[in-house]
């Protein structure tokens, strides 16, 4: 992969209004990009990211279950050249739940369908751009399943799978494609799952895709179970994910 700049772009970050989406956002911001959409479902939950950065943080309507609310962000913010999907959902349900059909489908509606229509949306304004750079935020968990949130899982390796097929899909129009797996962060999500005495600071999400940028890697390992993961996972990754034979 190439390396990509940060410095002087203009980016979206979805889900940028808390956690790891408003660490990326930071993390943009100290790396030198002219401005950010910060890409919420209510725009004035960004408003504190407004009042410390002044214009260079603009809130914009997203909502990653509803394809016309991402078609009017994508025509809005015409000028981006750094996608990052970050927004997504978490359920706690294993395949015995019996709710477990339900939690699936809200899950891969917005981690994966969701992934999908911003992609789709924002493919043409990158191309028309330069090409720019797309990350997705995946997790430990597109690799290795963790029973207690097992259709959580499900959709990141959803997620994941479909990451692999835009790096393929968009190298011809220029735009590198960048896959994130954090570990456990401190997050109100990680909270919510039971995560919290294990979590790491969401700032290595942030600092960690800024140096993806520099690097050109398509596979990002943030944290301390991340980058023990990676590190397990690195010849299957060179070898067969990142191996240009059979794709297409």
């Amino acid at each position: 992969m190439i390396p990509f700049d940060p410095s002087g772009k203009i980016a979206l970050v979805t889900g940028a209004n808390r956690g790891i989406g408003e660490a990326i956002t930071e993390s943009l911001l100290a790396a030198g990009a002219a401005k950010v959409y910060a890409a919420v479902r209510n725009p004035d939950s960004a408003a504190h990211l407004v009042e410390k950065h002044g214009d260079k943080v603009v809130p914009i309507a997203y909502d990653l279950q509803n394809a016309e609310s991402i078609a009017q962000a994508a025509a809005t913010a015409s000028d981006v050249e750094i996608v990052i999907n970050n927004g997504g959902v978490l359920k706690s349900a294993t395949p015995l739940s019996s709710g477990a059909l339900e939690a699936l489908s809200f899950e891969l509606d917005t981690n994966v369908y969701g992934l999908i229509r911003t992609a789709q949306a924002f493919a043409p304004v990158l191309k028309a751009n330069g090409g720019g750079a797309f990350v997705q935020i995946n997790s430990v968990v597109s690799m290795k399943c963790f029973p207690a949130f097992s259709t959580y899982c499900a959709s990141k390796a959803a997620a994941y799978s479909i990451t692999q097929a835009l790096k393929a899909q968009l190298a011809d129009q220029g735009t590198e494609v960048f896959s994130v797996h954090p570990g456990p962060i401190a997050t109100q999500m990680g909270d919510d799952a039971g995560l919290s005495a294990i979590a790491e600071p969401a700032s290595l999400v942030g600092d960690a895709i800024i140096e993806a940028f520099r690097t050109g890697a398509f596979h990002v390992f943030p944290d301390t179970m991340a980058k023990q993961l990676g590190g397990a996972y690195a010849s299957f990754a060179k070898n067969v994910i990142e191996s240009e034979a059979g794709e297409g």
